[in-house]
């Protein structure tokens, strides 16, 4: 790992829980591999603290990433956001530019690169309502894919699947009906004693399942459809697509090391 110093440029990942995240292990491979000065950490954040805590970034002109449960949040707190974030309404990137933090979402690229050698089948079922869902909903409305989704309270369900449809994605509340791809975009698996985030009824006739959530050895319920037949991966791809986006915007002019920060990230997950 390069060596800190006075001189070093903080970056930061900021989010609750933040202890999972292996964001700072992947972007301080990528930071050592190219011999930058800089050093990336985690800072768990509670809800009351976000905009006392943006505004201390903002003033200290620094650069990072957020996660769960923060993207929306955060998306309605900064003065500036690009077209995507705006449209999504959630960030989980920023940088400063003129005195100001620049909200971003690299989620959804991050997530059709990560979904798509599994060669999804549509419709698609997202399980969740947050920052990640809206992610998914931009991504399905990208690759013309019906979009269902649920949710444990009916009424968030049926805000989101109306978001959805406003953004131009085609989408309504889970009715039971076939589909061809499940998608876990709440925090469940992050805890070994979380449940699945589907009914196991529910994956009849389901061939592809994809978890925006990683751990070690794949997620329980990744691991679990996998022994169902079905192609299914964790997250752990999305991570470093969407990883290598934001330090495009991190360090402009850099060609983030993909393969060094994907391998940082295995060693971490296969340990």
């Amino acid at each position: 790992m390069t060596r800190i110093s006075a001189t070093s440029r903080p970056l930061v990942l900021i989010g609750n829980p933040v202890s999972h995240s292996l964001s700072p292990t992947m972007h301080n491979a990528a930071i050592a591999a190219l011999g930058l000065d800089a050093v990336y950490v985690a800072l768990r954040v509670e809800k009351s603290a976000l905009p006392h805590v943006l505004r201390a970034l903002e003033a200290l002109g620094l650069a990072g990433n957020v996660t769960v449960p923060h993207k929306i949040s955060v998306a309605g707190l900064l003065i500036r956001v690009t077209s995507l974030a705006k449209e999504l309404g959630a960030v989980n990137t920023f940088w400063p530019e003129g005195g100001r933090l620049v909200g971003d979402n690299t989620d959804v690229r991050g997530l059709i690169d990560a979904v798509t050698p599994l060669d999804p089948e549509g419709p698609w079922l997202v399980s969740g309502t947050g920052g990640a869902a809206r992610a998914v909903a931009v991504a399905a409305r990208e690759l013309n894919v019906p979009l269902l989704v649920q949710s444990r309270e009916k009424d968030r369900a049926g805000d989101f699947a109306a978001w959805a449809r406003n953004i131009g994605a085609e989408c309504r509340i889970d009715d039971g009906s076939r589909v061809g791809t499940v998608l876990n975009a709440t925090p469940l698996g992050l805890r070994s004693t979380d449940g699945m985030p589907f009914a196991e009824q529910r994956l009849a006739g389901c061939k592809v399942a994809f978890d925006l959530v990683y751990a070690k050895g794949g997620t329980a319920w990744s691991r679990f459809c996998r022994e169902r037949g079905m192609r299914a991966a964790d997250g752990r791809e999305m991570l470093v697509s969407q990883g290598v986006h934001a330090f495009h915007r991190f360090f402009p002019g850099e060609t983030a090391p993909s393969e060094i920060m994907a391998a940082a990230v295995s060693r971490e997950l296969s340990a």
